[in-house]
């Protein structure tokens, strides 16, 4: 497979170094993507260079993925307006610890297949590095005037940089002469943003006498309304199951915008690019229906998390937007409900009041359901009120223990799509 014949067809690529088609395409070739241990879990906006280092292992090559243990404790100026908050070694290894984890789901690390990934960290050779070998030994192959040209670096210029910032670039050009003199890494990867830091690795490369090196950028992701893709009305929308339910990943892909999905389609899915062509012609044909979204959630949900919880999401979505059955409802655990009712308004009531049995108006009037009895009853009378997906029509029904899922919660559904999670204590 031409990875970058692949890359372009998909609408991906934005810069390329000279030659980086011609030797992907003669040799096995290793190549990198560095990651930031910010957090102890990747998010959906590192799915980018996570495809690519899937793309680049599955057309033979090898990738390696750096974690920037060193790296991180300074900050990477690139795209950013300011400054962030710098974590200590402690909570940095343990980042790199979960993402080394994570990344294993998606590229192979068993060394019996030719080009197995490889996980490196900067600051294994950093960690000895003192800062006069290193300006003595690298500082004095950059000039400050390459430096202060690139872009990362001028468009802080006006709010003020750090020396700690600036320097940034230097590290990361380290890494890449690194990788190149100690691993015979010869490409790196990274978003458009990157090209300047990734630039000076390649010429610190060359002159110190290092191996070939080449290098390509990807187009920064954003959504049609120009804003950065990755988040969703409460954050980042996260790999870990534990920070972003497989439920709510799923629900993120499906309410993407129609004017967001197809573009996303050809980056995140590995399905060829004619079938999601086609798939974009259907979607254009029938939007309602939401052909790419569904692909997209279905897609990345089995690849971030698994088949099972794929199953699992779908069935939650019927509980919500579709008509379910009492029984589907019932087979969640606590959990599973609470995750498929994020975002649900509550209420609270006490089991005390269903021992002999709750007014079921009264209960919706005063937990603030409806504004009123009269309101309530009207609804009921009318068949528009459901409890746990069960249609209620008798005005005097009353709610007891055995109307609690999990032996705590109830929903309550006024109209098509209006829910209440009531929790009784």
């Amino acid at each position: 497979m031409d990875l970058i014949a692949e890359l372009l067809e998909r609408s991906m690529l934005q810069d390329i170094m000279p030659g980086t088609q011609d030797q992907l395409n003669k040799e096995m070739t290793s190549g990198y993507v560095g990651f930031d241990p910010t957090a102890d879990s990747l998010h959906v906006g590192n799915l980018v260079p996570i495809t690519l280092l899937m793309r680049l292992q599955r057309a033979g090559h090898k990738p390696y993925a750096l974690v920037g243990g060193a790296t991180g404790m300074i900050g990477d100026p690139s795209g950013k307006s300011q400054e962030r908050n710098l974590l200590d070694m402690e909570s940095i290894l343990h980042n790199c610890t979960c993402i080394r984890k994570q990344l294993g789901k998606f590229i192979d690390f068993n060394d019996s297949v030719p080009n197995a990934a490889v996980m490196v960290n900067n600051y294994d050779w950093f960690k000895k590095f003192s800062f006069l070998d290193f300006i003595r030994d690298i500082g004095k192959h950059i000039s400050v005037n390459y430096m202060m040209a690139k872009d990362s670096v001028k468009n802080r210029l006006e709010t003020g940089m750090s020396f700690t910032e600036f320097t940034y670039q230097l590290i990361q050009g380290y890494d890449f002469y690194y990788l190149n003199n100690k691993h015979d890494v010869k490409l790196q990867m990274g978003g458009a943003d990157q090209w300047g830091n990734i630039v000076t690795g390649t010429e610190l490369i060359r002159r110190k006498g290092g191996s070939d090196a080449f290098a390509f950028t990807c187009k920064l992701i954003t959504k049609s309304d120009g804003s950065k893709f990755g988040k969703s009305e409460s954050g980042n929308v996260w790999l870990d199951r534990d920070k972003t339910s497989p439920y709510q990943f799923y629900q993120f892909w499906m309410k993407m915008p129609d004017a967001d999905a197809a573009k996303m389609a050809l980056v995140f899915s590995f399905k060829p690019v004619a079938e999601i062509k086609a798939l974009t012609a259907e979607h254009e044909a029938a939007p309602h229906l939401r052909k790419l979204q569904k692909m997209l959630a279905e897609e990345m949900t089995i690849m971030v998390h698994s088949e099972e919880d794929l199953a699992f999401a779908r069935q939650a979505s019927e509980i919500l937007f579709s008509q379910s059955s009492v029984e589907v409802l019932r087979s969640l655990n606590e959990k599973q409900l609470l995750e498929v009712m994020e975002g649900v308004p509550q209420t609270t009531g006490t089991k005390a009041a269903l021992a002999e049995g709750l007014d079921l108006i009264s209960f919706l009037a005063d937990s603030g359901v409806f504004p009123s009895k009269g309101e309530a009853k009207k609804m009921i009378q009318n068949g528009g009120v459901s409890i746990n997906k069960e249609k209620v029509t008798a005005p005097d029904f009353k709610i007891t223990e055995d109307h609690l899922l999990n032996a705590q919660y109830m929903l309550i559904q006024k109209g098509k799509n209006n829910y209440t999670l009531a929790t009784f204590s």
